[in-house]
This record gives structure tokens, C-alpha cells and sequence, in this order.
């Protein structure tokens, strides 16, 4: 990996690369059962040419500006995902992220967010955006740490497995100098 950046608590986000797929791999496999309940692509076959296929899309997308795929780091080890997605058009972006079960409850993913939205304003995106299943406790009281406004409740939005899930999309304006 080439990009690192500390993000303070023992943590830091890397770019997610090739070099990241299989790991990454390896940590969505133990934590699929946590992560289906909350998102759609949990509930699809994970196989290691998947994950290799995501990740050369997501690079694609860092080539083209759109987005910033990271991985989160603790020590040595790769602990979660968190991207930011920006639509320099509208000046928007959307904030996305997981985290390894084993390292829930210590500040990666608010840090971690922290970082991309940073990464946003200074891109000039005017509005960010935490899109997540309305019954995730831990995903919005991510968005209300830092500082994002509950704007409403898309319901049945997402289907997740066979259900549709409510989804409760936050905001985050950079309208400051």
C-alpha cells in the first residue's frame, strides 16, 4: 500500500488496492452474519474474484475522481472499509463504511469519516451524505458523532435479503469558509 494517513487512535485508512482484495476478502467472510441484516451485497455469493472485480472497479473510480476507497488499518491489520463517493456536479458525496466485529466501539469508523469528509470539503462538495438502514443503532449514531442532521426516512427503500429496509439518509453541509 502507498497511501497511508493516520487517523489518530491507532488507526489509519490506506487505499484500497489489489494488494487489499484478498484480506479484505478474508474479513468480509467473518463478518458476513453482522453485515447481512444492513446490506444488499452481503446476501450475494463472496468469492475472492469478486472481491478482486470490486476492487478494480473501485480503483477505476479513484482514477475518474468519483471516489475514495479506503481500508482501515489497525496495526498491521486490516480492520474495516470506508469510502466516500462524489458527484462533483451536484457537489455531493456519500460517506460509506464497516467495521470488523472485533473492533466495533473503539473510534475507527467515526475517524475514519472524519478523514473523508475532510476529503470532501476540500474537494468542494457542498452536501455529504450517510445513507443507512433506519434500525442500524451503531451506523447512525456514527452520522449523529459527527455532526450530521437526520434530513428524513426513505421507506422500504432497500431490499435487504428478502425484506425492504427503511432507510434514514443524514447531512452534512459545508455552506462554511
Amino acid at each position: 500500500m502507498q497511501f497511508i494517513h493516520d487517523i489518530g487512535g491507532g488507526f489509519s485508512l490506506g487505499l484500497r488496492t489489489l494488494d487489499t482484495a484478498e484480506e479484505m476478502h478474508q474479513l468480509t467472510l467473518r463478518n458476513l452474519d453482522r453485515l447481512q441484516p444492513w446490506e444488499p451485497w452481503a446476501h450475494e455469493e463472496q468469492t475472492l474474484s469478486g472481491s478482486v472485480d470490486f476492487t478494480r472497479a473501485q480503483l477505476a473510480d479513484f482514477v475518474a475522481g468519483t471516489v475514495l476507497p479506503a481500508v482501515i488499518i489497525c496495526g498491521d491489520s486490516l480492520i474495516g472499509a470506508a469510502s466516500v463517493r462524489l458527484n462533483s456536479y451536484l457537489k455531493t458525496a456519500e460517506l460509506g463504511y464497516w467495521i470488523d466485529a472485533d473492533h466495533e466501539g473503539r473510534g475507527a469508523v467515526t475517524r475514519s469519516c472524519r478523514a473523508l469528509l475532510e476529503h470532501a470539503r476540500k474537494a468542494g462538495m457542498l452536501r455529504v451524505e450517510i445513507r443507512t438502514v433506519a434500525d442500524n443503532q451503531r451506523s447512525t449514531a456514527v452520522a449523529k458523532r459527527l455532526g450530521f442532521a437526520l434530513d428524513g426516512v426513505l421507506r422500504a427503500a432497500l431490499p435487504v435479503g428478502n425484506r425492504r429496509m427503511d432507510v434514514a439518509v443524514y447531512s452534512h453541509l459545508n455552506t462554511g469558509g
